[in-house]
C-alpha cells in the first residue's frame, strides 16, 4: 500500500514541479519519474540542512523541491532558458 502512496506523491510532485518551472506539457509517466527522482533528491538536499520531512505534506513538499531542482538541472544541461 505504501508503494502506491509513494507513486501518487511522486506523480503529484512531478506535476507541481512542472507547473512551477513552466516546462512543456509532460505526460503522466514523465511526471512520475521526475517526482520519484525529485523525492530522493529533495530528501538528500534537506538532510544536508538537518531537516526531515514529516507526514504526507512534508513528503510532498520535499519531492516538489527536489523535482524543481531536478528540472532546473535538466534545463541547464539542455541549455534551455527557464521562463
Amino acid at each position: 500500500m505504501y508503494f502506491i502512496w509513494y507513486l501518487l506523491i511522486g506523480l503529484a510532485a512531478g506535476w507541481l514541479a512542472n507547473l512551477i518551472v513552466k516546462g512543456g506539457s509532460s505526460g503522466l509517466f514523465v511526471n512520475l519519474i521526475v517526482g520519484l527522482i525529485g523525492g530522493l533528491l529533495g530528501g538528500w538536499l534537506l538532510s544536508l540542512f538537518g531537516l526531515v520531512a514529516v507526514g504526507t505534506l512534508g513528503s510532498l513538499a520535499t519531492a516538489v523541491i527536489g523535482s524543481v531542482v531536478l528540472l532546473w538541472i535538466a534545463a541547464i544541461i539542455n541549455h534551455r532558458r527557464i521562463r
